[in-house]
């Protein structure tokens, strides 16, 4: 079997492989295991009819829908990278409460009195694996969870009922996968419905939020951003300097752990197509 791979990720799925797979960037390869949002992918993607399966390293595959043949079975990694992701949230929402953002700012010894939060109300928008890992870290640490997904269900709010959600919350975070319905839900009205003082974090998809309407809101509210649109950020882009803004580039989900469960997954795929047997985290929308 002949395996369609970058470069950078070459040696990590050879660890994981069997050695009869074949690593490379060829023509006739029956599995692709992408970049994120890369043209050389995207163009392999067109022209490939051996193609059989694409297994993506990332729970988000926004940038492939519409794009994959209808021979060609999507599948995403779901999982592995739930816990770098719900750390680096929690990462955020720890050095809001105390206060690092504004000490990073100030440079200079002046006492304020940091907060907790045990006791707080985070609501998260988006429920699958990561969203429940979140969850799960913040009620160990006596944080009060408000979760929102699509639809109503275990004890989840429908999206429908965000707006009158985004009151309570201390913070607000964005996990919620990139679709029509998500494109732009974080605008003017949702920010002004967040209450003064509050964290707004995405760690899902930088066009998810509305940057125009981000930068009027801040600094009402602070803003822990993993995502921006538009991405890569250039230089001298204002949210760079946006008062209560903190900017990383698109790595919550990244770990030398994550990349080990993403190419043991692909080997298992692997061995499940070989196989014939039922593929996991199929993408069938």
């Amino acid at each position: 079997m002949r395996l369609w791979a970058p470069r950078e990720h070459e040696a990590g799925l050879r660890a994981a492989l069997p050695q009869d797979v074949e690593l490379g960037r060829f023509a006739d390869a029956e599995v692709m295991v992408p970049s994120y949002d890369t043209p050389e992918a995207l163009e392999f993607i067109a022209g490939a009819p051996s193609l059989r399966m694409i297994q993506t390293l990332e729970a988000g595959v926004d940038w492939l829908q519409g794009r994959v043949p209808a021979h060609v079975t999507l599948c995403n990694a779901r999982g592995v990278r739930d816990t770098p992701v719900a750390e680096w949230v929690l990462g955020m929402l720890l050095a809001h409460g105390k206060g690092l953002f504004e000490a990073a700012e100030r440079r200079r010894w002046e006492y304020w009195q940091p907060r907790e939060l045990a006791g707080s109300t985070v609501l998260i928008v988006g429920h699958g694996s990561i969203g429940a890992a979140l969850a799960r870290r913040l009620r160990a640490l006596d944080a009060n969870v408000i979760g929102v997904a699509r639809t109503a269900r275990d004890g989840l709010h429908a999206a429908a009922e965000l707006p009158a959600l985004l009151p309570e919350a201390d913070a607000v975070v964005l996990l919620a996968p990139l679709t029509p319905e998500t494109r732009g839900l974080a605008g003017r009205e949702f920010f002004a419905r967040m209450r003064a003082g509050a964290l707004f974090v995405n760690a899902a998809r930088g066009a998810m939020a509305d940057t125009d309407a981000l930068l009027e809101a801040v600094p009402r509210i602070r803003a822990a951003l993993d995502v921006t649109d538009p991405e890569p950020l250039p230089e001298g882009h204002p949210l760079w300097t946006a008062p209560g803004v903190v900017i990383s580039p698109h790595m919550a989900g990244d770990s030398p752990e994550s990349f080990v469960r993403a190419y043991e997954l692909v080997a298992a795929q692997v061995a499940r197509l070989r196989a014939g047997e039922p593929l996991v985290n199929v993408v069938t929308a």
